[in-house]
């Protein structure tokens, strides 16, 4: 079977091992590819992040394809079918660490603006390109950077397509509109280290936090809304002792995460927790990832949705599901923000892949989403 421009180049920029923050040329490849289809290229490196910022057009409104180049790593690649960064075709399938997280989309969004712009050279507004290669790390000097620089230069996206993964089922069937926040804390609850002998000469931080730890688990901390389910905390981790069985340990150490709604914010949470722990001796820091941020239905999603109808005959749902995106560094601006992608059934996993028949329809998507927005 001939390949489609899309497969070629999702092919490609997958053959490329470009685990965070490395780029391996991802992002000159397809700056490339834009370049020649009349987009002015600029290439931002913040630290050891590379980033790409390209536009076509100079006219509000501002509509931006956000993705990312790095790639997660391929954990043992012997457990792999095929090598991770050796692209293979299988059974339908395009095998390789990025396929569906998110070089696929990459790709996609590229082979959409190639046809687009071949059509409507003179389109309303214009069209842009962010990409980054620090999705999967810290962040830090990836699109939060470039979001500042834009801002500096004065510059207002009116809408935003990330391309996640956000697929459940079948192809586009979900779009993210929204994603909850994310607030990370590091506890530590400081006891007594003593023999298990004598307790009351030493000070059992577990049994100090046993009680508080019960009632974190059956607290309701919202109800959610129309938007979002309600707000969860996780225990991630949990540690003390010196694995001696009679040594009451000195501290106990605990990391958790919250993962909320717009119905409360990460401040509210930190002060609940703080309330909670009360006058036992603790030491406690936090890190706020991100927060929460939803576009309602409104220009962006009316035209997403009538494309997927368009192309694969059915209504696409709303969801603020699964984890963060750099979502969460566009939406503050005021952006209309959402994403579609993939099929996310094996992102980060071992012999991740997507549908190669999908993967041409997704780019016929975005396509038709540009026409919806700018024809």
């Amino acid at each position: 079977m001939e390949k489609s421009t899309t497969i070629d180049l999702a092919i490609d920029l997958i053959s490329r091992p470009s685990i965070t923050p490395k780029d391996y040329g991802c992002q000159t490849l397809i700056a490339e590819r834009l370049q020649n289809i009349g987009f002015k290229i600029e290439s931002l490196r913040f630290g050891e992040v590379d980033n790409l910022w390209a536009t076509h057009g100079e006219t509000a409104p501002l509509f931006v394809f956000a993705g990312h180049t790095d790639v997660v790593p391929t954990g043992p690649e012997n457990k792999w079918q095929f090598p991770p960064f050796t692209p293979t075709i299988n059974d339908g399938f395009l095998y390789g660490r990025g396929a569906a997280d998110m070089k696929g989309s990459v790709a996609a969004m590229v082979t959409a603006c190639e046809r687009f712009i071949a059509e409507y050279p003179q389109h309303k507004g214009s069209i842009a390109f962010l990409l980054t290669s620090d999705e999967e790390g810290d962040g830090i000097d990836g699109t939060a950077k470039v979001i500042k620089h834009l801002q500096q230069q004065g510059k207002q996206i009116d809408w935003c397509l990330v391309g996640e993964p956000s697929s459940e089922e079948k192809l586009c069937d979900s779009i993210k509109n929204g994603r909850r926040g994310s607030l990370n804390g590091h506890l530590i609850i400081h006891g007594m280290q003593g023999h298990v002998a004598y307790p009351h000469k030493a000070d059992n931080p577990i049994h100090r936090f046993a009680p508080i730890l019960n009632k974190l688990c059956q607290i309701e901390w919202d109800q959610g809304n129309e938007f979002f389910p309600p707000t969860s905390l996780q225990i991630t981790n949990i540690n003390a002792g010196t694995g001696a069985d009679n040594v009451i340990p000195g501290d106990l150490e605990l990391i958790f995460n919250f993962r909320y709604s717009t119905q409360v914010t990460h401040i509210q949470l930190q002060e609940r927790i703080v309330e909670l722990l009360g006058d036992i001796k603790h030491t406690l820091s936090w890190r706020h990832s991100g927060p929460p941020f939803l576009t309602q239905p409104d220009i962006l999603v009316t035209a997403t949705q009538k494309a997927i109808q368009t192309v694969c005959g059915y209504k696409a749902v709303l969801s603020t599901g699964g984890g963060t995106s750099d979502g969460r560094f566009i939406a503050p601006t005021g952006a209309q923000v959402i994403e579609i992608g993939p099929n996310n059934a094996t992102i980060h996993k071992v012999n991740e892949c997507v549908n190669i028949e999908e993967l041409d329809k997704l780019s016929i998507i975005y396509q038709k989403i540009l026409e919806n927005l700018t024809s």
